[in-house]
């Protein structure tokens, strides 16, 4: 074994061991590791940036503009408003309605901000249906997924693959060449979710006949101000004399958590209540004689009638990633007090101080609405406002603008797809996503005093470091091995074990190290397997880009579900649940029509 082999081992080694545990943002682990090759002698400087100036690379990075100027219009709202049936309906009903439009706007734009715009309207429109809101955000999350297959541009992993693709001297996959196989997908999917959603997703099952089911919570935790009137009172079947409109869920005494429901427990001094109730119930409990919300002395000072309660989800760019809420100084820097945590769908409410924040984190703030007017559109958060509808103070014109750059953006890019080759010319996608970014900028939809906060630097470095390692893989022969191992493996199967191979290994490592970071180092395998094989590696080429965006499973290759997960108060558990079977109907749908669709026979 060369030192070059041993050194490319550590190095994935290190990688997935700093994905797993997060001890880096992701740019930072995958330029860390393009380092260490280039440093080592394992790929030249030409391969080490190679990435950097990559069209693709550069495409995703313009489209983010694009993005926050369709996110600002409002356009997103307003069509999300405009969609959402009207009326409660069957499961197999309601989900296509929901999920379809979802993932058309997807297939051309970015999936973040639309889940991220969508989901505080959908839970708003759920509460109004008497619907559970957990039967609904998971399905919004995976219809963009659904989308993002069907297109070059639809998810980030796909301009890697037809970067790469290229980098390699190959043919590039055209904007619609993936629809082949992502439109049967996502079909299927749909149908999948609407007969099948409502048993395996978390939250009560939408029955017609139900006046009442799971609504949005809203927990309060108080304590129990000097000489208060409820010390002795007893609890009764989780209610409280004088708490009107509030159901006890727990009581904190003396670092022990006790769950009212057995017994008789009566009230005393040093107890710390946590109770459950609507959401007008905040300023009831900000007037109350007895009893005073848990961390309100930071803002003592404020009208109770001024404060508001907010949730937010921390962000991958949130400066206090890692460090506790002490150490951040999380009052000092946005006046809001942190109410209560929630990680993999348990609410954390004590010893907040001491936990580190981690992305993803669902908080609830108390302060004022100047945290909206000063955050809310900020990129440290995704604010979540439960209680009202998500303020949108664009104007209809620029609406109308954005929409109509959107639309303009999309159909050059079709008419240049369709007609194009028969008169000689052909544009690269990025001078139409390029267009549709400076029309933003010039007609006022996307502020252009402070452009560059909108795009995700980690995010394009990573990207871009993906390259240099899928080289640096490639050149230490790993790449070689691999594919040997692989068929070997599966040597009856020939090409189509391969190919599963390929797919099981990039979905697995997608759901550990990003779908990016997996497609890039599962590509250089693809090309060697390909060549020992005697086939055409497009197919190889289309399986890891379909398992690359087909995050399924787990919230944490996929940064939309990371949000859901965090908006939702979901567990780990809830999204695999759901996710596996549409994992493996995905798999056996891909493995079954890919060679049917792209032979790997080469083209005469």
């Amino acid at each position: 074994m060369s030192i070059d082999i041993i050194i490319a081992i550590a190095v994935i080694i290190y990688i997935l061991v700093a994905f797993i545990f997060e001890l880096l943002r992701p740019g930072l682990i995958l330029f860390s590791a393009a380092v260490i090759f280039l440093a080592t002698g394992i790929i030249s400087a030409e391969e080490m940036i190679k990435g950097f100036s990559n069209t693709g690379v550069i495409t995703i990075g313009v489209l983010f503009l694009v993005n926050e100027g369709i996110k600002q219009s409002g356009l997103i709202t307003r069509l999300a408003k405009a969609y959402l049936p009207r009326k409660k309906n069957k499961m197999p009903f309601l989900l296509p309605r929901i999920m379809v439009p979802v993932s058309l706007l997807s297939a051309f734009l970015n999936n973040l901000p639309i889940v991220v715009n969508v989901a505080p309207i959908l839970i708003k429109w759920a509460s109004m249906m008497n619907l559970s809101y957990k039967k609904f955000l998971i399905p919004l999350s995976y219809a963009a997924i659904f989308g993002g297959m069907c297109t070059l541009i639809g998810t980030s992993s796909n301009l890697v693959v037809h970067g790469l693709m290229l980098e390699n001297g190959y043919r590039g996959l055209h904007l619609f060449e993936l629809a082949k196989l992502g439109l049967i997908v996502g079909g299927f999917g749909f149908v999948y979710m609407a007969f099948l959603g409502n048993w395996l997703l978390p939250g009560e099952r939408i029955l017609l006949r139900r006046k009442k089911t799971e609504v949005k919570d809203y927990h309060y935790n108080v304590l129990l101000k000097p000489g208060s009137a409820l010390i002795g009172v007893e609890v009764n079947n989780n209610t409280v004399e004088g708490l009107a409109g509030l159901m006890v869920i727990a009581i904190e005494r003396q670092g022990k958590v006790i769950h009212p429901g057995t017994g008789s427990i009566k009230i005393q001094q040093d107890d710390e209540l946590l109770l459950t109730g609507r959401s007008d119930r905040l300023n009831y409990i900000l007037g109350h004689k007895e009893v005073t919300l848990k961390g309100i002395e930071a803002l003592r000072d404020v009208p109770p009638g001024e404060l508001k309660k907010y949730e937010v989800v921390l962000s991958p760019r949130f400066a206090g990633l890692g460090m506790t809420l002490k150490d951040y100084h999380f009052y000092e820097h946005f006046n809001a007090v942190v109410m209560a945590i929630h990680r993999n769908g348990e609410r954390i409410t004590a010893n907040l101080n001491s936990l580190e924040l981690k992305v993803g984190d669902n908080l609830v703030l108390l302060s004022t609405d100047q945290f909206e007017k000063n955050w809310g559109d900020r990129h440290m958060f995704y604010l979540v406002n439960h209680v009202q509808d998500m303020p949108v103070e664009k104007t209809s014109r620029k609406k109308w603008i954005a929409f109509f750059i959107l639309t303009g953006m999309v159909a050059g890019i079709l008419i240049n797809e369709m007609v194009s080759y028969g008169f000689g010319i052909r544009l690269n996608i990025f001078v139409m996503v390029a267009i549709a970014a400076m029309l933003m900028i010039w007609l006022g939809v996307l502020p252009w005093q402070n452009y560059t906060k909108n795009i995700s630097w980690d995010l394009l470095i990573m990207i871009a470091s993906a390259f240099a390692v899928s080289n640096a893989i490639k050149n230490t022969g790993i790449a070689d091995a691999l594919a040997r191992e692989f068929i070997q493996t599966v040597h009856d199967l020939g090409p189509l074990g391969v190919l599963a191979l390929l797919y099981v290994f990039t979905v697995l490592l997608s759901e550990i190290i990003t779908n990016n970071a997996a497609v890039a180092l599962v590509f250089p395998v693809a090309i060697v397997a390909s060549q020992m094989l005697q086939v055409d590696p497009r197919p190889f080429f289309v399986g890891i880009a379909i398992a690359g965006a087909a995050s399924f499973m787990t919230a944490r290759g996929y940064r939309a579900n990371l949000i859901i997960k965090g908006i939702g108060h979901y567990s780990k558990g809830d999204f695999f649940r759901i996710g596996f079977p549409l994992q493996l109907l995905t798999f056996l749908l891909s493995i079954w029509l890919i060679p049917l669709i792209w032979s790997f026979s080469f083209e005469l």
